[in-house]
């Protein structure tokens, strides 16, 4: 018994022996295939762009031309799980790959009727055809079975699942349930009806004679088979059973979504299988039958295209982005992207100079500038309208976007120093340009896109907070950067929020619902870009119109074209909202200062205003615009310290006014209080407050016709107790003139040096070169 015991015994285990070791090398030799033969699972899928509620609102076919968009797992509902295994495979989550029953039972009746009448294949197997088709063959189901067990070795239940579902035939082109439910019902997966589910599953089997839209009906009568032994089965509820049979099939086949073409384009190069962005897809078909409409008004103007970025101010996300007026538009380049273009600012960067101004303790919204005649180094800007204001505010500069004082203010602040901000604010032409950059840049004179206006505009709806727009999911956690401060930003926005502007379109009437916003126009030179940005605490929307083509238009400007659209745009998307403005941030007071200088108050002030300033930032400079001066009784002559008589004078009061501003002031025929000339007995010699060459440019070259020379002017800028001016060319004496009076000359050819020194014996040179052309 003993002998016989161990005898089974080892019987026994060189059983267990042989088995395992067979099991083994079946699965060391499965290894090794795997190694030869790797699973080919490497699926590429339509890229897709969705909206902020997931929906796909643009696709792209796959290099195979196919519609195969990927679905997620949590896509996968799970009555669209139970619906797909129940008709599929209802043991899927239970065998390895291959059901060996399904299998014997189709051998069975397949020989049994002597031709195939019976399938086998479960999910895992007909994702591995997919994957790989082959024709049906023994050998390549023995192929097919194999590359089951590898799928099975390689992912969950759950992946195979969700592999089988995006690799799906639907007719056509169309593969996966995310393309169909998208094609045939405009839906996601996850919102599918039982009836729309059931009637995709049933499509698989006879693609090509189930063409959704053509075979409705049959469709329909395979659907509802199936649902039937639903109700059988006990699968799902006798209520939803009956629903789905109840519901009508009215689907066809869909054009693929190709809404927000440009920010598509953008976003689908990156690669991503699923893109998702924060576009609200009503605001955005809205905003683009605005831009339509409203473009298609302007064609008789010659004006052709506009572009428009929508950005949420509170999650600093894009929502609405529109390239073009219309995408599908061939002849004036609907293609282009207006949005992302490098185009000419025009002005709208003049409140984020101020603000800067004011941060640097420079001037407050009352400090008073001179808009009156400059020249730099031969640059010589004017007014958009040609004129000069003399005296403004900068409030007022800003409120009626002068160019002569942002150019003044962009030199007291520093070209560097603003040209450094905006590379700060990731302005990328300004960066590749910065050491080409001079003061022209304030004007316009630089190159950035209205998604770079749009992201600086914002910061001023976030304190002075710079924060990049994020256009995806998938875009990098952007940085805060501090471009201005709360106070210096409230101060930008109470001036750029006041309807009293005259940038104010004078044809827009329907302002009555319309929230309160802050905006800043802009036209380019040559009118060929009109701007208008605008923000509430809610959007900051970036408008742009005029031509791809950089022709301009007469009619081309922010205010009267750019502005009416942005109004449009905010009464659409932020109609009558209660929202709150911005609040006076603690670092921003209120002070008294003197009505003509906006500085504090000296003893001669006596017009005071109130302003906002930034205390221990903003200049504490006493004004000094009126001083005391001692002249003769007979009010000729004035007197310095120096050359003051011990009797037989006076004190007077004098408006101190500047050489640029008096030349303003007599060229307006203004009358004002000169200062006498000074003691012509006094020894001492005035080297200070010199004369200023405004005519010729300084270092400028001109071009003269040798047979007919146009002389060129000679003019200076003097100060207010000069009478006389004496010009030398080359150092030889030209002529003596009245102070401010423009004289003619006509130049040698090269290098000329020409010399202005006034009665006091202050001297100013200049060099030009000269070149005569011509016969």
């Amino acid at each position: 018994m003993q002998t016989s015991s161990a005898y089974f015994h080892n019987l026994l285990r060189t059983r267990i022996f042989k088995i395992s070791a067979g099991i083994l090398l079946v699965f060391l030799l499965f290894i090794l295939a795997s190694l030869i033969f790797p699973l080919p699972d490497k699926v590429s899928y339509s890229p897709v762009i969705t909206d902020d509620k997931g929906t796909v609102v643009h696709a792209y076919l796959t290099p195979d031309q196919k519609w195969r968009m990927k679905t997620l797992l949590h896509e996968i509902s799970p009555e669209l799980q139970k619906a797909i295994l129940e008709k599929e495979d209802k043991w899927f989550y239970y065998h390895p790959g291959i059901n060996p029953f399904a299998i014997g039972r189709a051998l069975a009746l397949n020989l049994i009727a002597g031709k195939r009448t019976s399938g086998a294949s479960t999910i895992t197997m007909q994702v591995a055809k997919a994957l790989e088709p082959k024709s049906r063959t023994y050998l390549h189901k023995l192929v097919e079975i194999f590359r089951s067990f590898q799928l099975e070795w390689k992912y969950t239940k759950p992946e195979i699942l969700q592999l089988y579902l995006n690799l799906v035939p639907y007719g056509g082109n169309i593969e996966g349930v995310k393309s169909a439910a998208v094609l045939y019902f405009n839906k996601n997966p996850d919102h599918l009806s039982l009836a729309e589910l059931m009637a995709l599953s049933v499509i698989p089997n006879r693609p090509s004679s189930l063409v959704m839209g053509r075979n409705n009906d049959q469709i329909v009568a395979a659907r509802n088979k199936w649902l039937l032994r639903f109700k059988a089965g006990h699968i799902f509820s006798a209520g939803e059973i009956a629903d789905a049979l109840d519901e009508p099939l009215t689907a066809k086949r869909l054009p693929a979504p190709q809404y927000i073409p440009h920010l598509a384009y953008k976003l689908g190069r990156s690669g991503d299988e699923i893109t998702h962005t924060f576009i609200n897809l009503n605001a955005q078909l809205k905003t683009e039958k605005l831009v339509r409409d409203y473009v298609h008004a302007l064609a008789p103007m010659n004006i052709r295209n506009a572009a428009v970025v929508v950005m949420d101010n509170q999650t600093h996300r894009v929502v609405t982005y529109v390239g073009s007026a219309d995408y599908t538009d061939n002849i004036d380049g609907g293609q282009v992207n207006g949005a992302a273009a490098i185009r000419q600012p025009g002005s709208t960067l003049k409140p984020l100079l101020y603000g800067l101004c004011m941060d640097a303790g420079i001037m407050t919204p009352k400090t008073v500038l001179t808009d009156a005649a400059i020249n730099y180094n031969g640059y010589a800007p004017e007014n958009f309208d040609k004129q000069l204001n003399g005296y403004v505010t900068m409030e007022y500069a800003l409120e009626h976007s002068l160019n002569i004082p942002a150019v003044k203010s962009l030199r007291a602040l520093g070209k560097d120093r603003f040209v450094q901000q905006l590379a700060a604010c990731n302005f990328n032409q300004v960066k590749k340009d910065q050491g080409k950059l001079g003061l022209s840049l304030i004007l316009g004179g630089c190159g950035t896109t209205l998604e770079e206006m749009t992201a600086l505009f914002s910061c001023f709806a976030n304190e002075g907070i710079f924060i990049q727009p994020a256009y995806s999911l998938t875009a990098q956690r952007p940085q805060k950067t501090r471009v201005l401060s709360a106070a210096s930003t409230f101060m930008v926005n109470e001036m750029l929020s006041k309807i009293n502007r005259p940038d104010f379109p004078l044809n827009w009437f329907s302002t009555e619902k319309m929230p309160k916003i802050a905006w800043k126009t802009g036209t380019s030179y040559g009118r060929r870009d009109a701007w208008s940005i605008g923000y509430n605490k809610r959007y900051t929307i970036g408008v742009w119109v005029g031509n791809f083509s950089g022709v301009g238009s007469s009619a081309l400007t922010g205010a009267e074209i750019a502005t009416p659209l942005l109004f449009r745009i905010f009464n659409t998307l932020d109609y009558d909202t209660d929202q709150d403005w911005f609040r006076q941030p603690v670092d921003c007071a209120l002070r008294k200062v003197c009505g003509a200088t906006g500085l504090v108050p000296g003893e001669y002030c006596t017009e005071l205003v109130s302003d906002y300033f930034i205390p221990l930032v903003s200049s504490g400079k006493l004004c000094e615009h009126i001083r005391q001066v001692m002249v003769d009784e007979a009010e000729k002559i004035s007197y310095c310290t120096t050359c003051m008589p011990v009797a037989g004078y006076k004190k007077l009061l004098y408006t101190d006014i500047a050489p640029d501003m008096q030349f303003w002031m007599e060229t307006h025929k203004i009358l004002y209080k000169k200062i006498p000339p000074h003691n012509p007995d006094c020894e001492k010699i005035f080297r200070e407050g010199g004369p200023v060459i405004v005519s010729p440019a300084a270092n400028a070259e001109y071009l003269i016709e040798k047979k007919y020379p146009e002389p060129l002017q000679l003019a200076s800028n003097v100060s207010g107790d000069v009478s006389k001016v004496f010009w030398y060319i080359n150092d030889q004496f030209y002529k003596t003139t009245e102070a401010r009076t423009k004289i003619f000359f006509t130049p040698p050819e090269g290098p000329v040096k020409i010399s202005c020194t006034d009665d006091k014996g202050r001297n100013r040179d200049i060099w030009i070169r000269v070149k005569f052309i011509g016969q």
